[in-house]
């Protein structure tokens, strides 16, 4: 399927691996032009035809201009801009997380989309075709107890991308957050050890329980994410501003 995106110009933040390499790749399997990020420089080897690279700690807000004043660039402009970096953050009760490691997760997880949002906003201007997604999460509307830091960062980011859309919507510029649940992978399954070793229970139990309250019962899949963001970056989606979508199976709470 066609969402008319050849030759657009996309950024897409923490894209070594994941949800953001699924995002990237779905982009330029559109033939779209893709500059992507991600602070393990080993996930930027050998990237394929239309995507280009660069090493990039996203909780650093110089490193953050110096990677968006290059891709911006490289790219001679941008399109669409989607801002997937994060990290999972502590896991532990509000009394016993470490300040730093609250500071660190928000730095990442919010701070970086401000930063790469105010660097990119004037070439976001000039697009025809100009968005901006953010990634949430659903902890961002269900809360997650244990995981307070990373749940504060993605409610904000909700906070951020409404805030965004009124301001830059008379811009011509869209803004949209998507709020993934449960997504298969390698730092689904780093998070659910963690729980699971912090409350002494094996992680088959705690996976079940993770899943338990989804309807689809089943794990979202970072392409599941990556068709999402085409959508709202696609001509298609030129009505849809200000959105906090979920893209979840009907999780109904998160453990």
């Amino acid at each position: 399927m066609s969402f008319g995106l050849n030759g657009a110009r996309v950024i897409v933040t923490g894209a070594g691996a994941g949800i953001g390499r699924a995002i990237a790749e779905a982009f330029v399997a559109q033939g779209a032009r893709v500059h992507v990020c991600d602070i393990d420089v080993t996930t930027l080897r050998d990237l394929p035809k239309g995507m280009e690279g660069m090493q990039a700690d996203m909780g650093d807000a110089t490193q953050i201009d110096c990677y968006m004043t290059a891709a911006i660039t490289a790219l001679r402009g941008v399109d669409t801009l989607v801002n997937n970096a994060g990290i999972a953050g502590p896991t532990g009760r509000v009394d016993d997380i470490d300040p730093d490691d609250w500071d660190a997760c928000l730095r990442v997880c919010l701070t970086s989309q401000f930063h790469t949002v105010r660097m990119a906003a004037d070439a976001l201007r000039q697009s025809d075709n100009a968005a901006i997604v953010n990634l949430s999460s659903l902890a961002g509307r269900l809360g997650f107890g244990l995981r307070t830091p990373y749940a504060a960062a993605k409610w904000g980011v909700i906070g951020l991308t409404k805030s965004l859309a009124i301001e830059l919507g008379p811009d011509g510029v869209r803004v949209n957050a998507v709020l993934p649940g449960v997504v298969a992978g390698d730092r689904q399954t780093r998070v659910l050890q963690a729980k699971a070793d912090r409350q002494g229970r094996s992680f088959e139990e705690v996976e079940a329980e993770a899943l338990r309250y989804t309807s689809t019962g089943r794990y979202v899949q970072p392409e599941d994410i990556a068709n999402q963001v085409l959508y709202l970056a696609s001509p298609m989606g030129a009505a849809v501003s200000g959105q906090a979508i979920s893209v979840c199976g009907d999780t109904q709470m998160l453990t």
